[in-house]
C-alpha cells in the first residue's frame, strides 16, 4: 500500500460521451463494458481499500451492467465538468477517507493503462508528500493555429522541450486534493493536477504508456481492442 496509508480509487464516470455519440464509458469492448474493463484492471494494479464510481445523478445503467463488482461503492454526484464531480465525490468521502490517505482518480474510459505503470505510480509515489500522476513526455512537433479563420492556419511552431501529455491515474492526499478544488475557479481544472498547481505545488511526473489511451471517439474502440489483446498475449507468455 501506497506510504501506509489507505488508498481509495474514484473513477468519474459521469459524463455524457458528447464527440463520442454517447455514453462512451458503457460501450462493449470486446465483450464486456469498458468501466467494468477499467475497474477490473484498476483492482489488479492498484489493489484499492476502496473502488467508488461517481455517475451522474440520472444514470440508471451503471446498477444494470452484467458482471458489475459487488464491491464498487456507487457515488450519484456527476457534475457540470470532470472537476465538479471529483470535487463532489470528495465531499461524499469525507468521513471515510483521513487527510493523508490517498486519493486515484482513473478518467472511466482508460480501460488498457498498463500494469507496469501502474506499479511505476505505486513505487513512485511511496513517500511523496502531495502526489503525481502518470504522463509521457511529448513526441509529435506541436502547431498553435490561428483562430477565427474558417480553415486552420498555423500561427506558430511550439517547443515540445519539457512537455509532457497528461494521463490517469491522478494520485493526491484527500485533504490536498480536496482543498484544491475547494478553490475559486477550480472546477475549470481539465484534471486533478491542474487544480494541484493553483495550490503552487508541484505533482511529480510518472513515466506512464502510449498504451494507456483515452476512448474519446467511436474509432478508438477498435484500437483500445487490440492493446487488450496485444496485452493480453504478452501476459499469456509470460
Amino acid at each position: 500500500m501506497i506510504a501506509r496509508r489507505r488508498l481509495h480509487v474514484l473513477v468519474p464516470a459521469a459524463g455524457n460521451g458528447a464527440r463520442f455519440g454517447g455514453h462512451k464509458q458503457y460501450a462493449d469492448l470486446s465483450g464486456r463494458h469498458v468501466v467494468l474493463r477499467t475497474l477490473e484492471r484498476l483492482r489488479t494494479g492498484l489493489a484499492p481499500d476502496a473502488l467508488y464510481v461517481a455517475v451522474a445523478h440520472d444514470d440508471t445503467e451503471f446498477e444494470r451492467l452484467p458482471g458489475r463488482p459487488p464491491d464498487v461503492r456507487l457515488l450519484r454526484c456527476g457534475g457540470a465538468t470532470r472537476a465538479a464531480t471529483v470535487a463532489n465525490a470528495l465531499r461524499e468521502l469525507v468521513g471515510r477517507c483521513a487527510d493523508d490517505d490517498w486519493v486515484a482518480v482513473h478518467d472511466a474510459v482508460r480501460p488498457c493503462v498498463p500494469l507496469d505503470a501502474l506499479a511505476r505510480l505505486v513505487r513512485h509515489l511511496a513517500d511523496a508528500p502531495i502526489g503525481g500522476l502518470l504522463a509521457v513526455p511529448v513526441a509529435d512537433t506541436l502547431k498553435r493555429a490561428n483562430r477565427g479563420a474558417e480553415t486552420a492556419t498555423v500561427a506558430a511552431t511550439v517547443s515540445r522541450a519539457d512537455l509532457w501529455q497528461a494521463q490517469t491515474p491522478q494520485v493526491f492526499r484527500f485533504g490536498v486534493l480536496r482543498r484544491a478544488l475547494a478553490q475559486p475557479g477550480a472546477l475549470a481544472a481539465t484534471d486533478e493536477a491542474q487544480a494541484i498547481e493553483a495550490l503552487g505545488l508541484a505533482p511529480s511526473l510518472i513515466r506512464g504508456s502510449d498504451a494507456n489511451i483515452k476512448i474519446t471517439h467511436a474509432e478508438d474502440l477498435a484500437l483500445a481492442a487490440a492493446i487488450l489483446a496485444a496485452q493480453a498475449q504478452v501476459a499469456a507468455h509470460a
